[in-house]
């Protein structure tokens, strides 16, 4: 589910809150930043739950129509694709997901089933909808391609639901993008015969990637004061407070990045900062961050500073 950007842009928002020095223990400060990931995983449950609480809005829907005293032929013999869709069925089923939803105690939809009621009716409303239920029998391939077309089209931009999440965690909205892209990787490779542990994704691709977050936030603040230096020198002709301050906290990941990291292409480190520079700062920053870096990959690989291990890491 995560990658190296989002990793970054993580250690990025730890060392952006950071208040202490070098020598400060910096135990609160690693449990922040794997706190700060770890709920990224809560909101994609959130978001997986929410698949299933709007198909059993729908069942309730259908079961209050025919209940109705005066039901129509339709209220009381109504078209059930939806709430009979293959792919929200499996959801609801998976038992590796359930237990994923109780061990965090994902239970948001309970007290705040207005959201529900918004997305359920967003999508009743949509053309998506309408077109899907025009038949009243599906194939799994019909009823994955309107789950995810639903999501993608209705679900994931919905203003309210953004509203909603930044609410709760004001983190999430920058997990929001690529906890998105996880899912709907996800429900297009979902199949009718379902593997268990689809809708678990792992957090991390493997330890190193946990253990780059760990070290990457570690030796960008215990090396703070020499990376500040080489800053300073090549900004001399800057005024101080004209630099971003997440520009300067940019330029100390990726220069200790550089300089710590050999199995990381200069390339690759370079790309990263710039994108991430583009995204959370001002419109010049990554001009600004590209021109420092270049002067001192040049210094560095003069000086044969750059201690890349591999072939084409430079």
């Amino acid at each position: 589910m995560l990658n190296r950007r989002h990793i970054r842009v993580k250690v990025m928002q730890s060392i952006y809150a950071f208040k202490g020095s070098e020598s400060d223990d910096l135990s609160k400060d690693q449990k922040f930043l794997l706190f700060s990931i770890d709920n990224m995983y809560n909101l994609y449950l959130l978001l997986m739950s929410l698949l299933i609480e709007v198909q059993k809005r729908a069942e309730d829907d259908l079961q209050k129509k025919q209940n109705k005293h005066l039901a129509t032929q339709e209220d009381k013999h109504p078209n059930k694709k939806f709430i009979n869709n293959e792919l929200l069925k499996a959801i609801k089923g998976n038992i590796s997901l359930n237990e994923q939803f109780k061990s965090h105690n994902i239970t948001n939809w309970e007290l705040d089933s207005e959201y529900v009621d918004i997305l359920y009716k967003a999508i009743v409303k949509s053309d998506l909808y309408t077109d899907y239920m025009h038949t009243r029998t599906a194939t799994f391939k019909e009823d994955k391609n309107f789950i995810v077309d639903i999501f993608k089209e209705v679900i994931a931009p919905n203003d309210k639901l953004y509203e909603y999440i930044e609410d709760k965690n004001l983190t999430w909205l920058d997990d929001l993008p690529t906890v998105n892209t996880t899912i709907l990787k996800l429900l297009r490779k979902a199949k009718s015969v379902e593997s268990q542990n689809l809708f678990t994704p792992k957090l991390y691709k493997d330890i190193e990637d946990k253990q780059f977050a760990i070290d990457l936030l570690r030796k960008t603040l215990l090396n703070a004061t020499s990376l500040n230096k080489e800053i300073e020198l090549k900004t001399q002709n800057w005024d101080s407070d004209r630099i971003a301050n997440v520009d300067f906290v940019l330029l100390q990941m990726a220069i200790c990045e550089l300089k710590e990291f050999p199995s990381i292409p200069v390339k690759v480190t370079i790309n990263e900062y710039l994108e991430i520079a583009k995204e959370y700062s001002t419109p010049k920053s990554s001009i600004f961050i590209n021109g420092i870096l270049d002067k001192l990959v040049k210094e560095y690989q003069s000086e044969d500073k750059l201690n890349k291990i591999g072939r084409g890491l430079l």
